[in-house]
């Protein structure tokens, strides 16, 4: 019988109409013949884009396949009760050399109503960020519904989004009906609820390759906003506390932690009924656990199954880790 053990995956390469090189140039990845690499997912039970195993005994196996061998072992009873065989989160980093379209998830009432499994919340941590780099997100006072289809209208949506200037360390998350967009220069690793469902508001008047305006969504865009405009878009932390385990985000679809490291770090993860994954956003590290070690590369990451209970986070110089589960 095998055993489950903490697990790696091959990443994903996305070409994107506004992506970039810098998951060739900072983390060193080779995404092949694609011109630029707007998306890497590395982990995802989305249907047609599932994560495949590159270490021990599993490689070569795909993520939903495990989970529906293993269930509660891998990724927790009640994950698996509520989930079942698809793994509930897509991990993902997203590289921009100019803006994304200006968009919107469904909440997971809407995506039922119209067929959907999951809606979409998320949450961004800036990877690396240039001198310019900015954000929108939300909005930048109340508005509605028949406001916004006037500024939509007349091409100045502009005037209401909340541009948000960002530096490496920032994180935003990003509720389902919120609008939002990424700009250029802004690297993120993104945490989020598997779905793959996103209607574009705004694409800045460009056109494709082929010479083609990208679809938009204004319709469904504008039944799935909220218009209420919050009073703080980015989430406040300490980036300089060393060696703690730091809350990020606590939601209904994952908990996610940030841990500067610059020694070791021991684990106990035996009052979760989850997974969890570890992310590298910074330098590399090392997780051991009973039988074995692996490395995690910057923009790699690893999960460790609800079995396995106790591991030890090594590094050689300072490293910055996301942390993911479900509560």
């Amino acid at each position: 019988m095998r055993v489950l053990y903490p697990l790696k995956f091959e990443p994903q390469y996305f070409e994107k109409i506004w992506g970039g090189q810098h998951v060739k140039t900072l983390l060193h990845k080779d995404f092949g013949k694609l011109l630029n690499c707007g998306e890497m997912w590395i982990l995802s039970g989305v249907e047609g884009h599932n994560s495949m195993v590159t270490n021990g005994n599993f490689a070569g196996d795909e993520l939903n396949d495990l989970v529906e061998v293993f269930m509660g072992d891998l990724v927790g009873d009640n994950v698996f009760d509520k989930y079942g065989e698809q793994f509930p989160l897509l991990v993902k980093i997203i590289d921009p050399i100019t803006w994304l379209s200006v968009q919107v998830h469904p909440d997971d009432e809407l995506a039922k109503k119209i067929g959907l499994e999951n809606g979409k919340t998320e949450m961004w941590y800036v990877m690396h960020a240039e001198h310019h780099a900015e954000l929108v997100s939300g909005f930048n006072r109340d508005i509605n519904k028949d406001e916004f289809r006037h500024l939509i209208e007349n091409k100045e949506i502009e005037k209401v989004l909340n541009y948000e200037h960002v530096h490496e360390g920032d994180v935003f998350f990003i509720p389902a009906r919120r609008i939002h967009a990424l700009g250029p220069g802004c690297m993120v690793a993104e945490i989020q609820q598997t779905s793959d469902t996103t209607y574009r508001v705004y694409d800045w008047d460009r056109i494709d390759r082929y010479g083609m305006y990208r679809e938009l969504h204004v319709e469904q865009a504008l039944y799935t906003l909220n218009y209420k405009k919050e009073d703080n878009y980015k989430t406040d932390y300490d980036k300089k506390i060393i060696d703690t385990t730091v809350p990020l985000v606590k939601c209904p679809y994952f908990y996610t932690n940030f841990i500067h490291l610059d020694t070791s770090m021991k684990k106990d993860y035996s009052e979760l009924d989850s997974f969890v994954i570890l992310m590298a956003v910074s330098e590399r590290f090392v997780l051991k656990y009973e039988n074995g070690e692996e490395v995690v590369n910057k923009g790699e990451c690893i999960l460790i199954p609800n079995v396995i209970n106790n591991v030890e986070i090594c590094v050689e110089k300072d490293a910055k880790i996301l942390e993911v589960y479900i509560v």
